[in-house]
């Protein structure tokens, strides 16, 4: 029995079950068909976008809504723990199990994926287009860009920014949108890292001014982000939406969602309130690491003092350093606890990966769980100089995995930060932060029997292992903890 084949055709992410033929004369006839429905189908896909752009344009020669800003959050300020140094002669004393009570529990929040344009862009034959190159984070960049596109916004009244928008918004700039969307895919960008690649472009491009501002605003408004422009005077905005809190920075309040400022706050200013379907706001969270080109820092020693052999030499990459002073400290759900879930769950950039991790591997080579953590409970205790960061900052910072490694000083939640994100990189192990007031540690749950101060959680074991204990062992809190309020933060 003959059984017919069927095609399967894959048109703008929509699946088609093309019928069998049996004459060429009909599949040339459904060849003509397919083709013109994928004309079609591509022709309609285009002519939403354009419609959508063309209300845009539309809204903006109508009244702007005047907003003011909000006051920022307050960046969360703690009391202060001193280190703790374990004595000498503790160190021969029985360890027993003892239950640590859960006060409070912050959960993994779900993450969306990445925006994507609300119709597919395609590549087209522009006969105008320079090749516009220009350095992020230290990584040489290129976008096609029209060459003949000519936009006068040195006034910035409705009316010309609405043919600004129209003169943006035809297929000259969709190769533009389509490189900087390969872009984010290949340099694994986060979309805090995305938006401000398209700025430096822009920036780089048209100068400090209104035109740069809504360049970026076009581009990225196109990629599927969730953005409104402001104006102030002759001034133009561009203000983002995120579910995160920002801290230390105004937000304006628009149907529910915080919008900042990409530059400069300013108090009040009209805004185009305008959504384009299916927008997303941004997302600071980083679920993959950025793919800046290296550079590497002068070269850091780290030794443990109880093992001598644990002893690293380590560099990270500037670039990156570079792009961590740029990230806003943000809070999810106005849960100030969250943002050290971003932190930790950072992946360590490849390359320090590379770098740091074999030299560890050998380091703890024949060890058991709990006899490997030990080595490294101790080397993140004493190889790092403790400091405040109200002290070296003058505000609180949490460091990212990369920063405690560069950066001279750090404090307990950049140690539990670090500790973390290494124990579930090089043995698999779940870890939690626990968070009492004035102090973060963390914990990990061992495959084999661990004695000690411990966490019961869903049913898993998470044995104390603080990093700001100096000289203690795994299963040891603290002292002046209370494990009657302790805080568990849950780590991907």
């Amino acid at each position: 029995m003959n059984i017919p084949h069927f095609k399967i055709a894959f048109i703008a992410g929509a699946i088609f079950f093309i019928a069998p033929t049996t004459s060429s004369a009909q599949t040339n006839d459904f060849q003509s068909q397919y083709e013109n429905f994928k004309k079609q189908a591509k022709a309609e896909y285009e002519d939403f976008r354009a419609q959508c752009n063309a209300e845009y344009v539309a809204f903006v020669k109508e009244a702007w809504k005047e907003y003011k800003a909000l006051p920022a959050i307050p960046r969360p300020k703690d009391e202060i723990v001193f280190p703790v140094i374990r004595p000498n002669k503790d160190k021969w004393k029985k360890m027993e199990d003892k239950a640590i009570t859960i006060k409070d529990i912050v959960s993994p929040i779900e993450q969306a994926p990445q925006p994507k344009p609300i119709t597919p862009i395609y590549e087209k034959e522009q006969q105008a287009e320079n090749k516009c190159q220009f350095i992020y984070c230290g990584t040489d960049c290129s976008v096609r860009f029209p060459s003949d596109i000519y936009i006068d916004l040195d006034v910035c009244d409705n009316q010309h920014i609405a043919e600004a928008w129209k003169k943006l918004s035809t297929d000259q700039l969709d190769n533009t949108i389509r490189d900087f969307l390969e872009i984010r895919i290949r340099m694994q960008l986060c979309d805090w890292a995305y938006l401000n690649l398209i700025d430096t472009f822009a920036k780089d491009h048209f100068g400090i001014g209104n035109l740069a501002t809504l360049t970026t605003a076009y581009i990225y408004s196109q990629s599927g982000y969730q953005m409104r422009v402001g104006r102030n005077g002759n001034k133009l905005y561009l203000l983002f939406g995120s579910k995160h809190g920002i801290y230390d920075k105004g937000y304006f309040l628009i149907d529910g969602i915080h919008y900042y400022s990409l530059s400069n706050d300013t108090q009040k200013m009209e805004v185009c309130d305008f959504a384009f379907p299916k927008e997303q706001s941004l997302s600071l969270y980083m679920p993959q690491s950025q793919l800046f080109t290296y550079q590497p820092t002068p070269i850091r020693n780290l030794s443990s003092d109880r093992y001598k052999d644990m002893t690293l030499n380590v560099q990270v990459n500037k670039n990156l350093i570079d792009f961590y002073n740029t990230y806003p400290t943000s809070e999810v759900n106005g849960n100030f606890m969250t943002r050290w879930a971003m932190y930790a769950n950072t992946p360590m950039e490849q390359e320090v990966q590379k770098q740091l991790y074999p030299i560890l591997q050998e380091k703890i080579a024949g060890l058991n769980e709990h006899d490997a953590v030990n080595k490294l409970l101790n080397w993140v205790q004493t190889a790092f100089v403790y400091d405040y960061d109200d002290k070296v900052w003058g505000h609180d910072r949490a460091f990212f995995a990369e920063e405690t490694l560069f950066y001279p000083y750090c404090d307990c939640e950049d140690r539990a930060i670090l500790f973390t994100r290494i124990v579930r990189d090089l043995f698999g192990l779940k870890c939690i932060l626990i968070y009492y007031p004035g102090h973060l540690a963390s914990a990990v749950c061992f495959n084999q029997q661990v004695t000690g101060d411990y966490i019961l959680l869903n049913g898993n074991k998470f044995v104390a292992c603080d990093p700001t204990y100096i000289g203690a062992p795994v299963g040891l809190t603290m002292p002046n903890m209370d494990n009657k309020s302790a805080n568990v933060i849950i780590l991907e």
